[in-house]
């Protein structure tokens, strides 16, 4: 293996995929360095290859395994896709993933779309006015998603608005709630059960089968938070129906 990836690991996910792991912190160098080798081994176009899904720390690949099935029997499809592997993986140091898309995402922040906001800034001793500043002023980047279709990870979030999740989750989290928990921000593309805190509400549809690209939102692009007022998130609103 080379020698500027030694802490990569690998194991296997099932007969037809396999985990890489490249430290045990989803910290910004990583979460680039995973992105950046999802998008260099895509370009060695490796046979049989079907899919890389970039995580916080973790690269999942999905192959045929038929493709790699050794006649000889000395290995297995996963041991032959391995070898492979390491032999074309790259120095750390020539790591260097792209910058997607910056998307600016109008929020309201106000009244019912935010029903956290109150209560987070109290437990943060904040002011509604500076977690909205606060939250607000940073460019957030995709790390992975997860959780549902669409859901993005958004980091770094700053210290001063870190809380853990809600002792008791909702059951439904509207459609568009952009929330904090721990050390992320997200956006919920659906109504789902959440626990995150919820400080606003964004009138685009994160997720959407009937478009080319279903997801808004993918891994390496970055994103603006825009406040707006209620009044100018339902005429946005009204465009995207």
């Amino acid at each position: 293996m080379n020698a500027g990836l030694t802490g990569l690991t690998f194991s296997p996910l099932g007969d037809r995929a396999l985990l890489l792991e490249l430290g045990g912190s989803a910290d910004s160098l990583t979460v680039s360095r995973v992105r950046a080798l999802a998008e260099y081994l895509g370009q060695q176009q490796l046979p049989g290859v079907l899919d890389f899904v970039p995580a916080l720390s973790t690269l999942g690949v999905h192959y045929d395994p038929e493709t790699w099935r050794d006649d000889t029997g000395k290995q297995s499809p996963y041991e032959s896709l391995v070898q492979r592997i390491q032999e074309v993986l790259p120095d750390a140091d020539s790591l260097a993933a792209t910058d997607g898309q910056l998307l600016e995402v109008p929020v309201c922040y106000d009244g019912e779309y935010g029903e956290d906001l109150l209560s987070l800034a109290r437990t943060l001793d904040l002011s509604v006015e500076q977690v909205v500043e606060i939250h607000s002023a940073s460019v957030y980047t995709v790390y992975m998603l997860g959780f549902a279709p669409g859901f993005a990870y958004l980091g770094q979030l700053d210290e001063r608005l870190v809380l853990p999740r809600r002792d008791t989750p909702r059951a439904i989290v509207p459609a568009g709630s952009v929330a904090v928990a721990n050390q992320y921000t997200g956006i919920y593309p659906a109504a789902l059960p959440g626990g995150w805190h919820i400080i606003g509400r964004t009138p685009l549809q994160l997720f959407d089968l009937s478009r080319d690209r279903p997801s808004l939102l993918s891994a390496g692009d970055r994103v603006r938070f825009v406040p707006v007022s209620a009044t100018r998130f339902r005429e946005l609103e009204s465009t995207q129906t």
